[in-house]
C-alpha cells in the first residue's frame, strides 16, 4: 500500500538524493553524459535541492510503501507562467518514482494527492512542465486529464529542450 505525507525541513537530505538519482534514472539514457553531468553539478545539486525543502511557496510530498520511500512530488504555489495568467493554479514541478517503484501506481497516488491539494486550496488549475520526447509521463499526464496549452524552452546542460506545458481546470475561472 503507497502511502503520501507532506515532507518537513527534515526530509531535505532524502528528497535531494532521490530528486537527482530520480532525474538522472528517467533522462541519463537520453542525454550525453556531459550534459547530465553539467546539469546535476549547476542546477540540480544538492545544496540547491536542499535549500528547496521548506523554501516558501514550494511543497514537498513523499510516497512510501511500508518504511520505502519510492517517490515525490514538488508542488510550487504562485508559480504561474504568462499562459496562465488569471488563473489561480499551483504547479507540479516534479513528480518521480524511483526506478524500481514505476509502473507500481506510486505516480497515480502523487497526482491524485496533488489534484487533491489543489482543490483544497481554492485553485483553478493545475499545471506541470514535460519533456516533448517523454511519451510515457505525456499519457499518464493526459490520462488524468491534461491538456497541452503552452510550450517553452529547458536546458539541460547546453542543450535547449523542448517541454510541453500542460494544463488540467479544476473549476472556471471567476
Amino acid at each position: 500500500m503507497i502511502t503520501i505525507r507532506v515532507a518537513t525541513k527534515d526530509d531535505a537530505e532524502l528528497i535531494a538524493g532521490m530528486s537527482r538519482q530520480t532525474f538522472y534514472d528517467t533522462f541519463a539514457a537520453h542525454n550525453t553524459k556531459e550534459n547530465m553531468d553539467r546539469f546535476l553539478s549547476e542546477t540540480f545539486n544538492h545544496d540547491v535541492l536542499v535549500a528547496e525543502v521548506g523554501a516558501p511557496d514550494n511543497i514537498f510530498l513523499l510516497a512510501y510503501e511500508g518504511d520505502e520511500p519510492i517517490g515525490y512530488a514538488r508542488l510550487r504555489d504562485n508559480n504561474i507562467p504568462p499562459q496562465l495568467a488569471g488563473a489561480d493554479a499551483l504547479e507540479i514541478a516534479r513528480l518521480y518514482a524511483v526506478k524500481d517503484a514505476i509502473g507500481k501506481g506510486v505516480g497515480k497516488a502523487l497526482m491524485q494527492y496533488s489534484i487533491d491539494m489543489a482543490i483544497e486550496k481554492n485553485k483553478q488549475a493545475i499545471w506541470l512542465g514535460v519533456w516533448q520526447e517523454n511519451h510515457r509521463a505525456i499519457r499518464f499526464y493526459q490520462q488524468w486529464g491534461f491538456e497541452k496549452f503552452s510550450t517553452h524552452v529547458f536546458i539541460l546542460g547546453d542543450d535547449p529542450q523542448q517541454d510541453w506545458l500542460m494544463k488540467k481546470m479544476l473549476k472556471s475561472p471567476g
